[in-house]
């Protein structure tokens, strides 16, 4: 329900925004805005999630976002301004920045650790679901619900309805971590203390991020859809739906799976087949390929997630998990939006086949040097047998 909601509210901006302005720079500018908000909150995020119950945080945040979502339906109802549209962008980042880390954080407390790797699939799974449908429905609202205003109404709704089932969660409170109502510099930072602490954390959000930046291919479908493939729109339909295929496909194989015996490595080789997959289509000029070689992607992907996540949640202490799970959430995030930009900008430098293949190349050598950086990546055991590092107290 929040992804969808989500993905509503940006399908109805985007087509709101550039009927009103004609500008791909307007379009260009809702992520930043949005971006912004999770990043100068990222330390606060953290230490609101690691002192309050999470459930509550979560659903604070999600009222913020149907608040906001509101908004934009009442400027676009009047014709508002454009600023007031990213007035209410600002606010959509704001919730953004505590939504991803509280609910990230309310599954460890509900769960067996040897529960998370199937449980996390099936997240996976279904926010793929999710980020497949949502765009369509936000489309189909705009095209026979006479505007944008009725998207936002509806993604609102959507906030709503996360907030009524959230109720149906205990609310877990935080363990003890200072018996003093103020913490120290060293406990405000400690998320960055712990992953600077624990190599095999930090070797797999390396992994992670770099596979996001660089493997940007996503960001160039309309150019290999119209001038390289010539498949025109619908082909580029297909093309943006391939990888979560792959994904929701692989993501509901993985429930079925035992756990992995080295879980390191298996996501070692899911990085290295996403750059094999990304290098694959950046060479191809055939639909059928490409499509192969999307899907393939993933499914490598998917995998990536699903270890990298449960490795956050079985490692990590629990009066941590807000503060890593918000530091967590701003490099991913960014490395996304910022995956985009680089592909665009060495695409319109180079071309879009040198661009995609050069990510797919420098994703195969991020995992070399994590290999051999951080080598106790691929030794760790089962995920589920795994547990939170003992910290130092300046760490709590």
């Amino acid at each position: 329900m929040s992804i969808s909601g989500q993905n509503i509210t940006s399908v109805a901006v985007g087509w709101h925004l550039y009927e009103l302005t004609g500008s791909a720079w307007a379009l260009g500018f809702v992520g930043a805005v949005e971006l912004t908000p999770v990043f100068l909150l990222m330390v606060v995020t953290g230490n609101v999630i690691d002192r309050f119950p999470r459930r509550n945080v979560a659903m604070i945040a999600h009222a913020v976002l149907a608040c906001a979502s509101l908004g934009l339906a009442a400027i676009a109802w009047v014709d508002g301004p454009v600023g007031a549209i990213f007035a209410m962008l600002g606010l959509v980042g704001v919730s953004r920045a505590f939504i991803q880390p509280s609910m990230g954080t309310i599954m460890p407390q509900l769960l067996k650790p040897a529960q998370f790797v199937n449980a996390n699939a099936w997240i996976s799974s279904i926010s793929q679901i999710a980020a497949i449908s949502a765009p369509a429905l936000g489309g189909f609202i705009v095209a026979f619900g006479g505007g944008a205003k009725w998207a936002f109404i509806v993604s609102a709704l959507s906030q709503v309805a996360v907030i009524g089932l959230l109720s149906f969660i205990r609310a877990v409170p935080p363990p003890p971590s200072d018996p003093e109502s103020r913490r120290t510099p060293a406990q405000i930072f400690a998320g960055f203390g712990f992953i600077r602490q624990n190599p095999i954390f930090l070797a797999a959000i390396t992994l992670d991020l770099f596979a996001v930046l660089l493997g940007g291919a996503v960001a160039l479908l309309p150019i290999y859809a119209k001038d390289i493939l010539h498949v025109g729109p619908e082909g580029l339909g297909w093309l943006r739906a391939a990888p979560s295929a792959g994904a929701v496909t692989m993501t509901l194989i993985v429930t079925r799976l035992p756990p992995w015996q080295r879980p390191g490595w298996v996501m070692m080789c899911a990085v290295l087949g996403f750059g094999l997959a990304t290098i694959g289509f950046g060479l191809s000029t055939n639909f059928a390929l490409s499509m192969i070689c999307l899907y393939a992607s993933g499914v490598c992907d998917a995998v990536s997630v699903v270890v990298r996540t449960t490795l956050e949640q079985v490692i990590t202490p629990d009066h941590l998990r807000g503060r890593v799970s918000a530091i967590n959430f701003v490099f991913i995030g960014f490395s996304n939006e910022f995956g985009m930009f680089e592909s665009g900008m060495t695409a319109a430098l180079f071309g879009p086949v040198i661009s995609v293949v050069a990510g797919g190349v420098g994703t195969i050598l991020v995992v070399a040097v994590v290999a051999l950086v951080w080598p106790q990546l691929h030794r760790i055991g089962p995920l589920h047998t795994l547990r939170p590092k003992d910290v130092q107290p300046a760490l709590s």
